[in-house]
């Protein structure tokens, strides 16, 4: 992996791009950016003290002009249009900053650990599938953007801060040959086929870090919601000593910097490092989607989030993450526009980078053509479990999400379990029974079943689809 540059911010306004005449801007407002489009974009930055500043997109024929306060700080609220460009802005306070090459298109926000954070290229002796393939294909002329919070030649800057931020390390990257390497592969995929079926650019804000618990990406006043996690450290004068655990420092360096540029949506890829606290997580991630969005004020966005794969962690007959993949899936139950795309199909037992990211990215491109654009005509989200009906020694699952039924058909299928009253589970034969093509489940020893189980391991294989492909999602009827 590459060598990390650690940048810790203290301050509580701070603008890190450099200065074109007298105009400072955050570094997300750059050559190269793509805005949403049909919204209203608040550009901010800095200028000299009590200077009047004018906007002028070349989209419009009217500039936009505000007055720069005693200490230099000026914000100014911007109309974009429909998708079109490449555009300039024109910024001037007596000297003139021009930013290029700028389009106007479908914006989303991209966050959380490593798996989000792998590049096209992958991780050093770590793959990402048809890397060669989709970096020798990159073409300027395609409108694809990525604003990067590391650089594009593909150097980490880790940033973390104990008060939010304003501006934080970052730049714009096209799609070239040279820069696509460096982009999230999840992100970029997904922004690829967003851009070939809407034919309008699409930007992403990519925001990671490796190995990072939720916790970190909670700004304070929802953290402090939850006396199990600590917040003494953003109190004192001692440096940031874990920016992957400690409460909020993600947030404040690398989210908050961002809420006034307009997103579409969210997607979310994190919770390896928070399978020891799955209930805890249940309870907090509702409350961090609310937030952004109220933060944001793009209304209820909505956000797509990534099943963890399956991964061997203590043992692959283990259940830590089974437990976590449970409470992904009441998450996306009980929080309106929160959808889950699931990867039980294409885990490693000992990677836990999983090399497929296409699949990944096109998945929850699929989602949002489908559910953000209103898209139809196939399906996009993974059957879910329901219930169960009992008949004597077979117990039938029922579903959700999985209107032509569920299959292989003819097939044993594999990765249930099932118990008695006993509380004790066993292996268990599972099919699509041929005379009412419905999920049945049984043990010939289990005379008296009461719960099944299925893919509920830290390792499962996914046995189970709809008929577009999609895996059944790993349930327990039981709560024990």
């Amino acid at each position: 992996m590459n060598t990390k540059i650690l940048s810790l911010f203290a301050g509580a306004f701070c603008l890190s791009v450099a200065a074109y005449g007298e105009i400072k801007l955050p570094s997300v407002f750059s050559d190269n950016m793509v805005l949403q489009q049909n919204t209203t974009v608040r550009m901010r930055g800095e200028a000299r003290p009590g200077s009047g500043v004018t906007i002028s997109p070349s989209w419009s024929q009217s500039a936009v002009a505000v007055k720069a306060d005693s200490k230099g700080h000026w914000a100014a609220d911007i109309k974009t249009p429909s998708a079109g460009g490449p555009y300039t802005v024109r910024l001037s306070d007596g000297e003139e900053l021009m930013l290029d090459n700028v389009l106007v298109g479908e914006v989303w926000f991209c966050a959380g650990q490593s798996n989000m954070e792998m590049p096209v290229k992958g991780f050093d002796r770590q793959p990402a599938d048809h890397a060669a393939d989709i970096i020798s294909r990159a073409k300027p002329a395609k409108n694809i953007r990525a604003f990067v919070t590391d650089t594009k030649r593909g150097t980490w800057i880790d940033q973390a801060s104990k008060v939010p931020q304003s501006d934080m390390k970052g730049e714009w990257l096209v799609n070239s040959s040279d820069q696509v390497p460096y982009i999230s592969a999840v992100a970029y995929t997904f922004a690829d086929y967003i851009n070939e079926v809407l034919e309008v650019p699409v930007g992403v804000l990519v925001s990671t870090l490796g190995g990072s618990r939720i916790e970190a990406w909670l700004p304070r006043e929802v953290a402090q919601l939850y006396p199990e996690i600590n917040l003494s450290h953003l109190d004192t004068d001692e440096p940031i000593k874990n920016m992957r655990d400690d409460a909020s420092v993600i947030y404040n360096a690398k989210v908050a910097p961002l809420h006034d540029f307009p997103i579409r949506g969210m997607l979310w890829y994190q919770g390896e490092s928070n399978r020891d606290n799955a209930s805890l997580y249940e309870r907090m991630m509702p409350a961090m989607v609310k937030d952004y969005r109220d933060k944001w004020g793009c209304g209820e966005f909505p956000v797509y989030f990534v099943e963890i794969a399956p991964f061997n962690y203590e043992g692959p007959e283990g259940t830590s993450a089974a437990r976590f993949r449970e409470a992904q899936t009441q998450v996306m139950k009980s929080v309106p526009r929160c959808e889950i795309v699931s990867t039980l199909d294409i885990g490693h037992p000992v990677f836990i980078h999983p090399t497929d990211k296409v699949t990944v990215g096109n998945r929850l491109a699929r989602l949002a053509l489908a559910d953000t654009y209103g898209q139809t005509g196939y399906e996009v989200k993974s059957p879910v479990f329901k219930s169960i009906d009992i008949q004597g020694k077979k117990v039938y699952v029922n579903v959700d999400n999985a209107p032509y039924g569920l299959c292989p058909m003819w097939t044993e299928l594999e990765g249930f379990e099932i118990a008695g009253s006993d509380k004790v589970f066993h292996p268990a034969k599972a099919e699509i029974e041929t005379s009412t093509c419905r999920l049945v489940v049984w043990n010939d020893d289990v005379d008296s079943p009461v719960a099944v189980r299925y893919a509920y391991k830290n390792y499962p294989a996914a046995t189970v689809f709809d008929t577009y492909g999609l895996p059944l999602l790993p349930f327990r009827s039981d709560n024990w």
